[in-house]
């Protein structure tokens, strides 16, 4: 049965939701297939749109970096090998590049669904996950890194896309008027002190005000609340655990860093907030670092990481170096 989509986001299904296969993906409506990586429909003039794509173990000329991606077009029936190496030339002829084309061509931004053969610093480890909307920003043709099988070049449909700011991430009524209200605040420039403590951007403080983000929910159901620097487990009255979700590379300027399961840790508010102003960082051994500062309260000798959570080293990274820049000079 043909299942009606749209352009941009779907109705009910916030950015970070996770899906088991690719055919809970296509009952999401969030793509048209269970299987090829570029997804079309119909626009209002019968021309082929494109309206999402799939990073899942694609081609070897594909780039992500998740607020940019290098994204390479498709072929009619198998056209790459087992590395992701082409075996022959595309051509915007074929359906799917062309509906992806022209979707630049209209400016429609289109969905992007990372899957767990994508880039390890932002896949999701087992699954599916929607990332919300990009705009294509530039089109071409260009020459694949590698050969065809009889040596000779090949060129391919290449699409660069751009996430979109977060503010259009956004989806649910609640976080709309949260924002409405934030924007008439800084028309009347009034800014909320807690603001102030936070000047990432206003959609952030949103998300954090709102909600925790699915993928922080994930990070903290899996640990079921327990820091994993400390060990620390907070129980309120209710009997559900209280943890904090904490980005090893912080969101918004000037870190830039992408709100996925690679780059979030659970922690205590205490360990958060060490982190948070680099009292601990953490070597590329797990081994957790107390660096000049910090007094008083229990830390782990290394970081407790759960088998289904694939922290990036290249996050831990980031934030040694971010630190250690600021390190005092010895007298």
């Amino acid at each position: 049965m043909e299942i009606e989509r749209v352009i941009g986001h779907i109705e009910g299904v916030p950015v970070g939701a996770t899906f088991h296969r690719r055919l809970d993906v296509q009952r999401a409506k969030l793509h048209q297939t269970n299987q090829r990586g570029i997804s079309w429909l119909i626009d209002q003039d019968k021309s082929k749109v494109g309206d999402a794509i799939v990073l899942h173990g694609g081609y070897e000329d594909d780039e992500d970096h998740w607020d940019w991606i290098r994204y390479t077009g498709a072929s009619e029936g198998k056209d790459k090998d087992a590395s992701g190496r082409l075996l022959r030339s595309q051509s915007w002829a074929y359906p799917d590049n062309a509906a992806l084309r022209l979707s630049y061509e209209r400016g429609y931004p289109v969905r992007v669904i990372r899957g767990y053969e994508g880039d390890s610093r932002y896949s999701p480890s087992d699954c599916y996950r929607y990332d919300g909307l990009y705009e294509i920003t530039e089109v071409r043709t260009a020459r694949s890194k590698s050969l065809a099988p009889d040596g000779s070049p090949i060129d391919i449909c290449q699409f660069d896309l751009q996430r979109l700011p977060e503010e259009q991430q956004v989806q649910t009524s609640l976080e709309r008027r949260v924002l409405d209200v934030l924007e008439g605040i800084d028309e009347a420039g009034e800014v909320p002190q807690d603001l102030e403590k936070f000047p990432k951007s206003r959609s952030v403080w949103v998300r954090r005000l709102v909600r925790d983000t699915a993928a922080v929910q994930r990070i903290k159901h899996l640990y079921e609340g327990e820091c994993q620097l400390c060990g620390l487990r907070l129980v309120g009255p209710d009997g559900k655990p209280y943890s904090e979700g904490a980005h090893i590379r912080p969101l918004g300027k000037p870190h830039y860093g992408p709100d996925v399961e690679p780059n979030i840790l659970c922690l205590c508010p205490n360990c958060h907030v060490g982190l948070d102003i680099g009292a601990v960082t953490i070597d590329p051994n797990w081994t957790i670092v107390r660096r000049a500062g910090l007094f008083g309260g229990h830390l782990r000798a290394k970081l407790r990481v759960h088998d289904e959570h694939k922290v990036h080293p290249d996050y831990l990274h980031y934030h040694r170096t971010h630190w250690d820049q600021r390190a005092p000079i010895p007298e």
